[in-house]
């Protein structure tokens, strides 16, 4: 009896492959080139003001932390929260008191500033996320002004006069290098946390509570637990920003770090950038951040700088409706660099 054999030829399918594999070779590529230029910054000293490019470079990355961080909030899960200061505020506060009563380096307690900025995000957001749509975007203003009032009146902190700090032991031309390099962490990080929940379950919940919370209640996402643990999860490198940034200014007032042009600098950059996108925030923050540093050497420090921003962000919601990454992706010519979800 003959012996039959049947082989099957299973053709696989590289298409898709070969299309994600270019790239991922340019995003992997300049990101590579990104994470030179930002660690190697403080090591061109042939650079002319050089202390000035790196006050500069600490602006743009203090920015890109805060932007990535809200995104958490505000882009994945819909949230638009306008009391992200107080992550910021509070993370600077902590880190000068344990200075001015422990005489611990903010070096040293950046990382518990963080903490506490989660913890702070915890309770704001077990207060806040009960309510939705306008009435949340007002109870996160209004928790911002009482926190204002309170560091204002609480004279531990110095009250209304602020904090001073001393300037760190190190030659002037060094200065501001160990916090350019901490605050470089910190926007990395912010960045890398964003990428990780955007691909995770948890990232995945998140962007179904946005598009609707009834719906994804009835789908089995304890959504009241999602939308607190993201509030906690986005103060975390805002904290520590805060604490460094505080730092390297020397001196600080409640006016300085819980005013509400902090959180709506977040909101523009994400908006501007493309809100629920890694990649968004991060162009945001680099360009809003430039063109307020443009108008300010152009125009000194008047309203024109709002006039500015305005129109930039009149412009991208006319021609950018999803932000400038949303849009591109949307009609399909977002470079692959760029693509990052």
């Amino acid at each position: 009896m003959a012996e039959i054999r049947v082989e099957f030829v299973v053709e696989a399918d590289t298409t898709d492959v070969a299309i994600r594999r270019p790239k991922s070779f340019a995003r992997r590529g300049l990101l590579a080139v990104i994470l030179i230029v930002v660690l190697g910054l403080p090591l061109a000293r042939f650079i002319g003001p050089y202390n000035y490019v790196l006050q500069i470079g600490m602006i743009l990355l203090m920015w890109v932390a805060l932007s990535s961080s809200w995104n958490i909030v505000g882009g994945y899960a819909g949230y638009i929260s306008l009391g992200h200061n107080v992550f910021f505020g509070v993370g600077a506060y902590f880190a000068a008191m344990m200075f001015a009563y422990l005489r611990v380096s903010p070096f040293v307690s950046a990382v518990v500033a963080g903490v506490v900025a989660v913890l702070v995000g915890l309770l704001f957001g077990l207060i806040t996320l009960r309510a939705r749509g306008p009435s949340f975007i007002i109870a996160t203003i209004a928790l911002s002004l009482l926190l204002l009032n309170f560091f204002d009146n609480w004279d531990a902190a110095g009250g209304s006069s602020g904090i001073g700090y001393p300037l760190p032991p190190f030659p002037i031309e060094w200065v501001k290098v160990p916090f350019y390099y901490g605050i470089a962490l910190c926007a990395i990080g912010a960045v890398y946390l964003s990428y990780r929940i955007a691909h995770s379950k948890f990232g995945l919940g998140l962007r179904a509570l946005s598009q609707d919370e009834t719906k994804a209640e009835v789908a089995g996402i304890n959504t009241r637990l999602y939308k607190v643990m993201a509030f906690a999860a986005s103060g975390f490198f805002i904290g520590i920003a805060g604490s460094l940034f505080g730092y390297s200014l020397t001196y600080f007032r409640p006016v300085t770090f819980f005013q509400i042009a902090i959180a709506a600098q977040m909101v523009l950059s994400s908006i501007i950038g493309g809100r629920a996108t890694v990649a968004g925030p991060v162009i945001g923050a680099i360009l809003i951040a430039t063109v307020n540093e443009l108008s300010v050497v152009m125009f000194g420090a008047t309203a024109l700088n709002i006039v500015v921003i305005g129109g930039i962000l009149l412009i991208v919601l006319l021609f950018f409706p999803q932000g400038i990454v949303g849009s591109l992706r949307e009609t399909g010519r977002l470079p692959a660099f760029l693509d990052w979800d």
